[in-house]
């Protein structure tokens, strides 16, 4: 597992088939350090006569066990055993599910929870119009402020799909509205930002930021709210990753596939794989010269020359990836460099300025350059920055510097460069012996052109008895429809 500053947990809503116990067994097994625990049955029925007695045995097992826990309180029929989720905080009798959520509070306290999650509920259809259900949720949250202070307790707003509250920026405003307490933070489930969030995953979790309280992690497809397996849905994880890293999260980031119990040890054995496979896959959390060096050129352009050229100093020359010796996936210096051109861009900067640095500059500050078009590919360029990624691009497909080529194949090139240009430099890969696996694209743009470019090359060597790359095998043939 990767050393980041949050843990990682699996939710008990995804192990309703097992007891409470045989769930921490498994989640603990499979390497998590937390648990989101949803209140209710099978597992920990809050309204229970003997519930404090219980809930003070699982603190000391979770102490025990060294597992962080949160609280969460979507339990679906709990409250109501006609209606899911009802009543909720915006029904005009929310009694139930205030008394519930106070419940939940003493529990989490006993618990030393990091947080209890909630979330606003869907409007009625029947006798509640929006208006009135904001007042009724404003109203509400309100009174559990101070029951959740008087505790030490953290609130957490989570935006649900359909919900009044269904993004980010609802909750925020939300938590403005009771007065922007301390104790109230946000909850942010990754796949609900592939369905609802108009920023996605890493505008919803940038916009969250420092008040980022609790993560939930799973898969979804845009406008379906659907929890899914990750890497089966559209969820970038990461980016969501990248994201979470660079706002400096510190909290339990926990797998909800709350449909999935069925199936629950391989999903969350599963999970965990594809969590740390992400991780080491992101790129590292900033370092804090790069922190100041990108508000020292965003408030004067003209000091990036200098801070450019200081960069492999400040940060090292390491290899993002220890899987990556020769650092062409890119190297700590890179990463930095990139950050000042991604500033200078923000910054409305003339792209002659980038330019100035890459043509100036040694091969690592050029390389510095390209990487920062790279986290450029999906912003909205003017015609003078794209043409001008473009021109550092090709000539650094001319160049006979593996490292440098390398890094002129990443995100940009593979959306901007044109199909000639990019199956020259993805072959030119091959030549110098640097793996395709760096190739941003790959999958999606070889084609029969370029397959018959590496079967020419692949004849050529058998032909004059030498070896041929193993990479030739990832292009030589056409991909499939």
């Amino acid at each position: 597992m990767t050393t980041d500053a949050w843990v990682l947990g699996y939710g008990t809503n995804g192990f309703a088939d097992h007891t409470l116990d045989d769930a921490l067994d498994v989640i603990q097994g499979c390497g998590y350090r937390a648990v989101a625990l949803t209140l209710g049955h099978p597992h920990l029925d809050p309204f229970a006569d003997d519930w404090r007695t219980r809930t003070e045995e699982l603190a000391a097992d979770l102490r025990a066990r060294g597992l962080r826990v949160v609280v969460e309180t979507g339990t679906r029929y709990l409250l109501d055993p006609w209606h899911k989720h009802r009543p909720t905080l915006v029904d005009r009798d929310a009694e139930p599910r205030m008394a519930f959520l106070a419940r939940a509070i003493e529990i989490a306290a006993v618990l030393d929870a990091d947080c209890v999650s909630l979330w606003s509920g869907v409007v009625p259809d029947d006798d509640v119009d929006d208006d009135t259900a904001w007042t009724l949720l404003v109203e509400r949250l309100a009174a559990l402020v101070p029951i959740a202070e008087e505790r030490g307790v953290t609130l957490s707003i989570e935006p649900e799909p359909g919900m009044l509250v269904e993004t980010v920026s609802d909750a925020l405003r939300l938590r403005d509205e009771v007065g922007a307490p301390a104790s109230v933070g946000i909850t942010v489930d990754l796949g609900h930002c592939v369905a609802v969030e108009p920023e996605g995953v890493v505008g919803a979790l940038r916009q969250a930021g420092k008040l980022l309280r609790n993560v939930q992690v799973d898969d979804m497809k845009p406008g379906v709210h659907e929890h899914l397996e990750l890497g089966t849905g559209d969820l970038d994880l990461v980016a969501a990753i990248e994201t979470l890293r660079e706002i400096g999260y510190t909290g339990v980031a926990a797998v909800e596939l709350p449909r999935h119990s069925h199936d629950a040890p391989r999903l969350a054995g599963a999970s965990i794989a594809a969590w740390d496979a992400a991780a080491r896959a992101a790129m590292p959390a900033r370092h804090p010269w790069t922190v100041e060096a990108v508000a020292s050129v965003t408030a004067d352009p003209t000091r990036a020359p200098r801070l450019f050229a200081e960069a492999g100093r400040a940060v090292g020359r390491d290899p993002l990836s220890p899987d990556d010796p020769h650092g062409y996936a890119g190297t700590t210096d890179d990463a930095a460099r990139a950050a000042l051109v991604e500033a200078l861009h923000a910054g409305g900067a003339d792209p002659s300025v980038v330019r100035a640095l890459y043509e100036y500059g040694d091969n690592a500050e050029r390389r510095g350059v390209l990487r920062g078009f790279d986290a450029l590919a999906d912003a909205d360029l003017t015609p003078a920055w794209r043409e001008t990624g473009l021109d550092l691009a090709r000539d650094a497909l001319r160049t006979n510097d593996p490292a440098l080529v390398a890094s002129a194949m990443g995100a940009f090139t593979a959306r901007h460069l044109d199909d000639h240009g990019w199956r020259h430099g993805v072959l030119k890969l091959v030549f110098m012996g640097v793996p395709l696996s760096i190739v941003r694209g790959l999958d999606e743009r070889r084609d029969a052109e370029l397959a018959a470019m590496a079967s020419r090359y692949a004849e050529e060597r058998r032909a004059a008895g030498r070896s041929i790359p193993d990479d030739i095998r990832l292009i030589d043939t056409v991909p499939q429809e």
